[in-house]
């Protein structure tokens, strides 16, 4: 597979990969398994630690250097890893990639650029961003209201983030939520872009240790079959349309705590123990692929994509 000329930017060469395609951090998924085979295939793979299972985090680390030796990524989400030393911990693990998320930026980033890492932070707003970039992070992940997962309680499209906070940073910048192919990466690039991250897609390939019913509810779902839970209070919440949700999404409480019991979604497949995250993304994604084949597509249909626009 022969990457795309687009793809010799700060991104690839912050993160040390030949793709810009970064896997999302999803708790209790985004682990050995799931991330090796994205670096295997040449983009970004991440580890997790948002599950707040820090032993199992370190254990999963350590079998990423056994099944690939491309560089991957560990992100800090900040809201659910209440361990004060997290940032230790994870330079502790020589990772020299970092995403932080749902906090401040000026939380971790000091003491892990003074380690050597490079700091990416995630953000919903163009305040945020503008804060992160006062911080000294190195780049961005723009998180578009559209993704799945834990999100602003006032979401903003990538189509109007994006090209908003590319129009006031010049730190490069992954874009997510929305994206699961090659002509939405070249959209996310067009608009400002130099990476792209994937959540959705990824939850739903084969490699994803998530149970079948999960993957086969995502293949199923319409464009419309995602509900914004939590709007009043936050973390809001991107999931799939289920009872569990449809209950949830008229309730006036806070529902993060009534996320439910993870495990019993996430392995035991059933889909009404918790909540389903996901994002609009869904609607597109049509069948269960090895990671290795939807990162070759994506970097196929980029290039397609681009070359059919200059031609025009």
């Amino acid at each position: 597979m022969t990457a795309h000329p687009a793809f010799d930017n700060r991104v690839t060469r912050d993160l040390g990969v030949d793709i810009p395609i970064v896997q999302a951090p999803m708790g209790w998924i985004a682990r050995s398994r799931l991330a090796s085979a994205v670096s295997a295939a040449g983009a970004c793979g991440i580890i997790e630690t948002s599950s707040g299972e820090l032993d199992a985090v370190r254990d999963e680390i350590r079998q990423m250097r056994d099944l690939t030796d491309r560089p991957f990524g560990v992100n800090i989400a900040q809201a659910f890893v209440r361990d004060p030393s997290i940032a230790e911990f994870v330079i502790e693990q020589g990772v020299r990639f970092v995403t932080t998320s749902a906090g401040s930026p000026t939380r971790y980033t000091p003491v892990l650029k003074d380690a050597g890492l490079t700091v990416y932070h995630v953000v919903p707003t163009l305040s945020a961003a503008l804060k992160a970039v006062d911080a000294g992070v190195d780049g961005l992940v723009v998180e578009g209201g559209e993704g799945g997962g834990f999100k602003s309680p006032t979401p903003v499209s990538t189509m109007v983030l994006l090209p908003l906070i590319r129009s006031r940073v010049d730190v490069p910048i992954i874009a997510a939520g929305g994206i699961c192919d090659g002509p939405t990466m070249a959209a996310a690039f067009a608009l400002g872009a130099e990476g792209v991250q994937m959540g959705t897609q990824m939850v739903a390939c084969a490699e994803s240790p998530v149970h079948d019913n999960w993957k086969q509810a995502i293949i199923a779902a319409a464009e419309t079959d995602t509900l914004f839970l939590n709007e009043r209070h936050s973390p809001a919440l991107r999931a799939l349309r289920t009872e569990r949700t449809e209950g949830l999404a008229v309730a006036e409480h806070n529902v993060f705590g009534d996320f439910g019991d993870p495990e019993a979604l996430y392995f035991g497949g059933d889909m009404e123990a918790a909540i389903a995250l996901s994002g609009q993304v869904a609607g597109r994604i049509a069948e269960i692929r090895p990671v290795a084949d939807i990162i070759a597509d994506t970097v196929t249909g980029f290039a397609e994509t681009i070359d059919r626009l200059a031609r025009r």
